[in-house]
């Protein structure tokens, strides 16, 4: 079920490691981030949709992993957004992502995933794009200032630990850096929605930063960080 969270904005979890998909009013209809997972739940995702009565415009993928590169018949033919270097990896890995989506959702439209294109220097969604090197090539926030809401992809989550991307180096310095531009970047916000986990309101957004800081600081002294969320180091 669909819950509203700011005026235009709809999430959506998923059962599957607490998958938020997030719904965007905007001027010609509606824009869906990140729908998943299993193809029951992008279904009853469009159930939700139709109860809002608007068609789905365009879809946005914050970065190119497969949990977040889905997509379902129902929700349309139409343009499936992601930053330029996201979308060339998308791409590129289309059928590793099939693969792995074939094994993780089930009855997901197997053809579906990863289609998706680079998105235009004149950006067609609302909000602002903060595109960053933390996490997955390509990764992006979305700012819908005018509405207190950020859309942080895998990032500030309060189940996952932070992840660094392990196939690229300097992820010490870029996971740090995505960090200052997300929290410069609430100052506008009252709501931040992660990609996992629970919605972060008010007082409990700094809270996020303060804990992945902790967590990548210890890691910096060589330390085992004291963090109990998914995915810790065994």
């Amino acid at each position: 079920m669909l819950k509203q969270v700011a005026d235009g904005v709809w999430v959506r979890q998923s059962e599957w490691v607490w998958s938020n998909t997030t719904v965007i009013r905007a001027d010609d209809g509606l824009v869906l981030v990140d729908p998943g997972i299993t193809g029951a739940e992008l279904n009853d995702l469009a159930d939700d949709l139709e109860q809002l009565g608007l068609p789905v415009v365009a879809g946005f993928c914050t970065h190119p992993h497969f949990d977040h590169l889905l997509w379902h018949p129902r929700f349309g033919d139409v343009p499936r957004y992601a930053t330029p270097a996201a979308a060339e990896f998308a791409t590129e890995a289309r059928e590793r992502a099939r693969a792995m989506a074939a094994e993780t959702a089930p009855d997901i439209p197997l053809d579906l995933v990863a289609d998706v294109t680079p998105l235009p220097k004149d950006n067609p969604l609302p909000g602002e794009l903060i595109e960053h090197d933390a996490h997955a090539v390509g990764h992006a926030a979305l700012l819908l200032a005018d509405r207190g809401v950020l859309l942080a992809g895998d990032m500030l989550s309060d189940v996952l630990i932070p992840l660094l991307d392990p196939r690229r180096s300097g992820q010490e310095v870029a996971y740090p850096a995505a960090l200052d531009r997300l929290e410069a970047a609430t100052r506008h916000v009252d709501v931040l929605i992660p990609g996992h986990g629970a919605i972060a309101e008010g007082d409990e957004i700094a809270a996020r930063f303060a804990t992945d800081r902790a967590y990548l600081e210890a890691l910096r002294r060589g330390e085992e960080p004291d963090d109990e969320r998914w995915g810790k180091r065994k």
